[in-house]
């Protein structure tokens, strides 16, 4: 496949977010014309009258459809940047924090807050825990796939398969003895849904966002050394064990927010950073950030078919993007296969 400009893919897709984002709060049981769910928008900020909406399609949009749209952009995001740089830590296009179980025990914490703290205090319980949960399964994996000739594939696998089947199997537990009220909330974590977004959770996820991805950014040059080999990346200064810490820490905040605040959403951070890999080149300093704009992209783009497809009801979006993401994963290993 031919690499396009840096500047052509970053436009094409800032251009596609923006329509995505005017088509998600438009798109729904309700359907808005594009330009005044926008003219709602700009009344809710500045006070005016525009839009030819009545009362309640604009709350519609204000309330509803905008703070979706928005954890959406910010959701992707994350994943798509946490699978980047997981697959630039182990050096392989098939690591992913959904398959080798860094979301699934990002799940377990949030299921056991859902379940044990009151529903007062679950706004800051669930994160908190999701990242818990989430960074003692990266650590986990990462001293089980570790060896003295670099990282086990092999092993990352089998242990992303040993903890997702663990999490599975406690979040069953948890759920067969859960009242019903609380059986719908671990039921729609686990299928993953941006239902539940509201100004918290958005502006939860906007700082978090912000921070892993300026940091990322800042280790982009590590990355690109790490690529060469972790004895070539010593050579080149750096510091290896630390650079491997610090990007676990970074990958379990934000797939343990992502978690917190729409569930368990996979294949975003498999699918979209090779894509991306193939359009623009595997340099981190670019590779980051486009994969970012592709996460919020795709995200936001599943989440509009998650409402169209069976509307009035809503499919989970996690459904979504794995109907999506698992035909592509088995392209992918058909072409490692292939690479030998």
């Amino acid at each position: 496949m031919v690499r396009l400009p840096l500047t052509t893919t970053a436009l094409a897709l800032v251009t596609l977010l923006v329509f995505g984002c005017l088509a998600s709060m438009a798109s729904g049981a309700l359907s808005l014309p594009l330009w005044d769910s926008l003219l709602a928008v700009i009344d809710n900020i500045l006070g005016s009258s525009r839009s030819g909406l009545a009362d309640y399609e604009r709350a519609v949009v204000w309330e509803l459809r905008l703070p979706r749209t928005l954890l959406a952009v910010m959701v992707g995001a994350m994943l798509a940047q946490c699978g980047a740089a997981m697959q630039g830590l182990f050096r392989n296009p098939l690591a992913d924090p959904g398959i080798i179980g860094v979301s699934s025990g990002a799940a377990v914490g949030a299921v056991l807050a859902i379940y044990f703290s009151p529903p007062s205090h679950s706004w800051w319980t669930v994160p908190l825990s999701s990242f818990a949960a989430g960074f003692a399964c990266s650590l986990l994996i990462y001293r089980l796939a570790r060896a003295s000739l670099g990282t086990s594939v092999l092993v990352l696998l089998l242990a992303g398969i040993a903890i997702s089947a663990l999490a599975g199997s406690l979040i069953g537990l948890i759920s067969y003895v859960a009242d019903d009220s609380r059986l719908r909330d671990l039921t729609l974590w686990q299928m993953g849904s941006l239902a539940a977004a509201d100004s918290t959770r958005v502006w939860l996820a906007l700082a978090v966002t912000v921070a892993i991805a300026w940091r990322f950014q800042y280790r982009a040059a590590a990355l690109n050394a790490l690529l060469l080999g972790e004895a070539e990346a010593r050579h080149l200064g750096i510091h290896v064990e630390t650079l491997k810490r610090e990007l676990i820490l970074l990958v379990a905040l934000g797939v343990g927010l992502s978690v917190a605040c729409a569930g368990v959403i996979g294949f975003v951070g498999l699918v979209v950073p090779h894509m991306v890999r193939t359009l623009s080149g595997p340099d981190h300093r670019s590779l980051l950030p486009l994969a970012g704009l592709g996460g919020a992209l795709l995200l936001l783009l599943a989440d509009i078919a998650s409402r169209l497809v069976v509307q009035p009801a809503e499919l989970p979006v996690g459904l979504v993007t794995a109907l999506l993401g698992a035909p592509f994963f088995i392209v992918l290993l058909l072409q490692q296969k292939e690479r030998g």
